[in-house]
């Protein structure tokens, strides 16, 4: 399952412009939330060998920044198409069916993302009336790497399904 949005195959980079800046935005987002988490482990790991009593709420840091890592890092790894796919018997089929695969692969896909923002509806400002005990943070920040997530990760899969069903049809010429 070849191809990046807007691209027609592996060798094609994304696309340039806003939307592709904002996406490697994303992968810098990405890299500066796991410096934090990082540091926040060490200086728990460093405080306990010298026996020193650990700042309220430091375990929270790297546990709540790790979901929007995962959203943020899930969003700009599909734009790069860097995600895991197993494409071995896909590549098997000739182009028109590779294309099929990729329109049925790309809507579920979708679908799946667009059922967690519909249920992060509910969760997201229920959550808010939730705080965590160390840092006494509303939960619904947390909680809100979900739909924030969800939708960054759907831009690039409706980019992957538009170019799936154009190579379905391709233009004569």
């Amino acid at each position: 399952m070849a191809g990046v949005p807007g691209g027609g195959g592996p060798e094609d980079g994304p696309p340039p412009g806003a939307l592709a800046r904002a996406y490697d935005g994303l992968g810098h987002v990405g890299g500066f939330i796991l410096a934090i988490m990082t540091a926040a482990v060490f200086v728990q790991v460093v405080f306990r060998y010298l026996g020193i009593n650990a700042i309220d709420g430091l375990e929270e840091i790297p546990r709540y920044l790790f979901i929007w890592l995962v959203m943020i890092g899930s969003a700009a790894a599909m734009w790069r198409n860097e995600h895991t796919m197993l494409d071995y018997f896909v590549k098997l089929l000739g182009p028109r069916g590779q294309a099929i695969v990729r329109i049925i692969t790309w809507s579920a896909c979708i679908a799946v993302f667009v059922y967690l923002i519909i249920l992060s509806w509910t969760l997201v400002p229920n959550a808010q009336y939730q705080t965590s005990a160390g840092l006494g943070l509303p939960l619904g920040y947390v909680f809100a790497a979900v739909p924030i997530g969800s939708a960054l990760i759907i831009v690039p899969m409706i980019l992957q399904l538009v170019a799936a069903v154009r190579a379905l049809w391709p233009k004569s010429s």
